[in-house]
């Protein structure tokens, strides 16, 4: 019996060391830090640890993001020893964060940097409270790869609701996002030409509380108002009929009308009232084409315009942002910046050939501007860094924009867009450039929680700007935003969602046609929308959409499983849940959607009666 005994101690010692055995996978970071070393060993410090501060230099503590942390003034012998050290020999936002066996210390480049140390440290706490488990001893030497990295977003077409803002901030503080840029149109409740702001715009003085509540955690927001071009929301009254470029078109302004400069500066003031402390004022200017007059070409007006708003916004302490495609299209060399078969030597020598229309206006271009570098899918392209690289050679100031969202409908797509993110991001920060944007158009108006992976992604890559995979990636997403019991690849359903999706957005659309251009043709049952079965013609209707008859049932099964295993996840997630709750909907209208193509077709090989059919439209609103 005693040897039993014995065997029976030693098996439990063996259970209670492997238990604990330290694995530094436990803990995940997003965005990935610059350098970390584990001892190998954990601290005596957890989630649970009353965690007592000082700070050497009396500094302030930043804003924490998790309350629940238990943090309490302290002495010299605190658990946290913080300081801010203005010469410590890293970059701005940078800091160094010691955990030991029993004490947390943090030396800081800056107010940002010693906010941005706490994140750190909380997110190890999370895992800490997670996984039941103590903090890590180890070393953390972290700062940026960019020093600007912003998220773009877009309110013209609908708003969320205030509160879901200020969590948003939070969220995006987190993960060391430190720049927003609004797109307000007429989501602003513009003071000094009321007419324009939309009945559902906030007011001045939110967007201002919402600005300051986002500067506390390290975010200046900026604001984007549209001016040359994609003028409608202004253009469409009838008080401001009279400034359009062409009359019967109120997409863009005349740039020789002074009352032009009246109006847009107007609505500048009160968006920079709005975001005072924003450093940017972004002016548009893309995808617009003036008339020639009073003797000057179309493009010298574009050029003219730009001038105008550029010296206006250095009055306000301003830097202009302007989306370059226009002056690329002048060039001669827009398609150049998409096109990925081109070699590097074909873009040099087109460069060459196009130099006289390139360099034609060269002189007249403001200085203090940002030439914005969108390429929303093939930054990789040469004829994309060679634009970088010529406006580098030419003294501009140049930043590049990548996207979360384009014009995709339901939620984004291409796997969230990370390895265009990735490169962008990564190619920005080989290119030394300043910052980078995430666009996040709205469009097609999917729900915010849809961009959330692509917001992450940007995260990684511009502040962490290593060459971590998309596979890595999106386990460490899972565990942050989801639960570290989520990191395995078993538990990935976005990516099992992009082709689903996909697929629906032109499922009821016939060959050759797309969804989005339905808005724009008179006659859309004719031209564009599947045809419903003929009654007298029973099994002709399969006959011409077997094609997608055989999507739809794939796509059934595909998606069954995936409504699954959310809701499998949806009982086992720490957080996410919402948005676990909007993929749901997603792929339930996906599922719905085929079912019902695939009701229409046994209804057209005489297997359901029209009731079948018409039960489909309960079930609809059910979803909605």
């Amino acid at each position: 019996m005693s040897f039993l005994r014995s065997i029976n101690f030693l098996l439990i010692i063996f259970l209670f060391i492997s238990c604990n055995k330290f694995d530094q996978n436990n803990f995940k970071i997003l965005p990935s830090v610059k350098e970390y070393t584990f001892s190998g060993e954990y601290s005596n410090l957890n989630f649970n640890t009353e965690l007592s501060f000082h700070s050497k230099n009396n500094d302030t503590l930043p804003v924490i993001l998790d309350n629940s942390i238990k943090l309490i003034k302290g002495d010299i012998n605190s658990k946290i020893i913080f300081e801010i050290d203005k010469n410590y020999d890293i970059v701005n936002e940078g800091y160094f964060l010691k955990i030991n066996k029993d004490q947390i210390k943090i030396i800081a480049k800056d107010n940002a940097g010693l906010f941005y140390s706490f994140n750190t440290l909380n997110q190890l706490l999370k895992d800490s409270k997670d996984q039941n488990i103590n903090l890590p001893i180890v070393e953390i030497l972290d700062y940026p790869s960019l020093n600007y990295r912003s998220i773009h977003i877009d309110v013209k077409h609908h708003t969320e609701k205030k509160e879901y803002y200020f969590d948003l901030i939070d969220e995006l503080a987190s993960i060391k996002i430190n720049g927003i840029i609004i797109e307000f149109e007429d989501k602003l409740g513009y003071e000094k030409r009321p007419a324009i702001a939309a009945p559902d715009s906030y007011s001045i003085s939110w967007w201002k509380s919402l600005s300051e509540y986002a500067n506390m955690r390290n975010i200046k927001i900026s604001p984007l108002i549209q001016g040359l071009g994609h003028a409608s929301f202004i253009l469409k009254h009838d008080k401001y009929k009279g400034l359009r470029d062409v009359s019967d078109n109120d997409w863009a302004f005349n740039p020789l009308n002074p009352e032009t400069y009246d109006v847009q500066f107007d609505l500048y003031k009160d968006a920079m009232e709005a975001t005072p402390y924003g450093q940017f004022l972004h002016v548009g200017g893309d995808e617009v084409r003036v008339i020639d007059r009073d003797g000057k070409k179309g493009f010298e007006l574009n050029l003219l315009w730009l001038n105008k708003v550029s010296e206006f916004a250095k009055q306000n302490n301003r830097t202009p942002i302007f989306w370059d495609d226009m002056y690329l299209k002048h060039g001669g060399v827009w398609m150049v910046t998409r096109n990925t078969k081109l070699t590097k030597a074909k873009v040099d020598s087109i460069w060459i050939n196009n130099e006289k229309k390139l360099t034609e206006y060269l002189d007249d271009f403001p200085k203090n501007c940002i030439y914005m570098r969108w390429n929303y899918f093939y930054p990789w392209a040469e004829g994309n860094l060679k634009t970088i690289d010529w406006y580098k050679e030419n003294n501009l100031k140049v930043m590049g924009a990548t996207a979360g969202q384009t014009r995709w409908v339901l939620m984004p797509q291409d796997y969230s867009n990370i390895e265009s993110i990735k490169s962008f991001s990564l190619n920005s920060v080989a290119n030394e450039l300043d910052g980078l944007l995430l666009t996040l158009w709205d469009d097609d108006s999917p729900h915010f929680e849809l961009y959330k992976r692509g917001i992450y992604a940007f995260a990684e890559y511009t502040w962490g700007g290593n060459d971590l995979s998309s596979k890595e990636f999106k386990s460490k997403f899972r565990q942050k935003f989801f639960s570290p019991s989520f990191n395995d690849e078993k538990f990935e359903f976005i990516d099992d969602l992009d082709k689903p999706v996909r697929d629906w957005a032109n499922l009821f659309i016939k060959e050759n046609k797309h969804r989005n251009q339905i808005t724009k043709t008179n006659l859309p049952l004719e031209t564009h929308i599947v045809e419903l079965p003929e009654i007298n013609n029973p099994g002709a209707w399969n006959q011409k959409f077997d094609k997608k008859i055989s999507i739809a049932k794939d796509h059934i099964k595909d998606l069954k499983i995936i409504i699954e295993k959310i809701n499998q996840q949806k009982t086992k997630t720490i957080r996410g849940s919402y948005a676990l709750e909007v993929y749901e909907q997603v792929a339930k209208l996906a599922l719905f959607s085929y079912e019902t193509f695939v009701v229409i077709s046994n209804f057209d090989n005489d297997k359901n009666d029209l009731s079948s059919l018409l039960n489909k439209e309960n079930e609809f609103v059910s979803i909605r």
